[in-house]
């Protein structure tokens, strides 16, 4: 693939020494908590990326592109190679890119947690199809990439292995707030109503939502709604029917 404007400086693949690899930043996967994803390398790359793709029954197209860790992100454009994509400037010489977006969710020169939507999966510029390739440079050069502090491998293809995301799950930042309703409210495994309870809110409290999905209809006070929110802190799906908000789909919140 070409090499992005701008980014020449990158264009050697490099190999991650022990020492470089321990002094970066903790990186998490580029994409929401929970999900699986599968990904691969292409021998053509002309540094260390990897393609990645859902692998959980969910829509790759359209999915949230998280920050894998804190930092100033910078959007570009190369409608001939990396189509829209943005890059994140950790600091230490260590940056982070995010191609092929369908959409950015960041302006430039903003300062992102980790965790934060930095845009959406997509298939800009040179893509074939959907999917989001990630990189990790160390001072211009592209490393074999780390996440949680283990190494990937390297697989040609998809569907050798997967990863599944920590990313934004808790205990930290991300998600949006609300605040919600009702008593011994059940937060779910999944957002089924035979999944198993994971906590229960005693009474109104305040949550961050990380994404949402569809699922089992939940009828209360009159109201019908089938929208899940999967909250950060309790590790757990709940009806939206419990947000205090009027929308049966809450506003500004990703798909899961």
């Amino acid at each position: 693939m070409t090499v992005p404007a701008g980014a020449a400086e990158a264009a050697e693949a490099g190999t991650s020494d022990t020492a470089a690899a321990a002094a970066g930043p903790n990186f998490k996967a580029p994409y929401p908590c929970g999900q699986r994803w599968t990904y691969s390398h292409h021998s053509a790359e002309v540094r260390r990326a990897l393609d990645f793709v859902r692998a959980d029954g969910g829509t790759t197209n359209g999915t949230p592109a998280l920050a894998s860790a804190a930092g100033t992100a910078t959007r570009h454009s190369q409608p001939s190679g990396a189509g829209n994509y943005i890059s994140i400037d950790h600091g230490g010489g260590w940056k982070t890119y995010y191609f092929h977006l369908g959409s950015y969710s960041v302006a430039s020169g903003q300062f992102v947690n980790q965790g934060q939507q930095i845009g959406t999966t997509g298939s800009s510029g040179n893509s074939s199809g959907p999917h989001l390739h990630y990189e990790q440079l160390l001072n211009g050069v592209g490393q074999n990439i780390v996440i949680n502090g283990g190494g990937l491998p390297y697989p040609g293809s998809y569907n050798q292995h997967f990863l599944t995301s920590d990313n934004g799950c808790g205990g930290g930042g991300g998600g949006t707030p609300f605040t919600t309703w009702g008593t011994g409210v059940s937060v779910r495994a999944d957002a089924r109503l035979n999944a198993a309870v994971v906590t229960r809110l005693a009474g109104p409290t305040n949550v961050h939502v990380v994404c949402q999905k569809q699922g089992d209809t939940v009828n209360a006070e009159g109201y019908s709604n089938n929208w899940w929110s999967k909250l950060r802190d309790q590790g757990g799906f709940m009806s939206n029917i419990y947000i205090d908000h009027p929308a049966a789909q809450l506003p500004g919140v990703p798909i899961c």
